[in-house]
């Protein structure tokens, strides 16, 4: 069972470059975000390879919401400007999500074996290019929650044809 791990903090400051990098070398537009409480800032490239709306239990849980908007970049491509020491990481080095240990809020989550982050939309305080284009884990959304738009809904996840 995975546990939140405020003292592990001070390992991600340490590691920051493995965590998060630099995401200035890119030409792409810099988007940022910030938490609630505004403790925690973070600029990330406008360059997202995928944009999803998660209704699993676990991003229901995570962001306390009906389903998890999120966009999938490179881990590489986003970067913590300020506050890395406000940072709570709950899970691992391979995957977890990054709240900001004052307010709360999911800044973003690191997945797919460490490789890319998903970064909570609503923590974005630019317009992303990107938009969700499906709604995944369909099969355990919150039964108070009925999906009005068009975009597909998947009972689980979603794997691009080219994968």
């Amino acid at each position: 069972m995975k546990r939140p791990i405020a003292l592990w903090v001070n390992f991600v400051i340490r590691a920051r470059n493995k965590f998060v990098t630099d995401s200035t070398r890119s030409k792409a537009r810099i988007v940022t975000g910030e938490c609630y409480c505004r403790a925690v800032r973070y600029a990330v490239a406008d360059e997202f390879s995928y944009a999803l709306n998660c209704h699993c239990s676990n991003c229901r849980r995570t962001t306390g919401s009906a389903f998890k908007p999120f966009a999938g970049i490179a881990r590489d491509k986003l970067s913590v400007t300020e506050g890395a020491d406000n940072l709570m990481i709950y899970g691992d080095a391979a995957g977890h999500n990054a709240h900001c240990r004052l307010c709360g809020s999911l800044l973003y989550s690191v997945v797919r074996e460490g490789a890319f982050v998903h970064v909570a939309m609503g923590s974005l305080v630019d317009a992303p290019s990107i938009r969700p284009t499906a709604h995944i884990f369909v099969g355990s959304k919150a039964p108070w929650y009925a999906i009005t738009d068009d975009l597909p809904q998947y009972q689980g996840h979603v794997v691009a044809q080219n994968q």
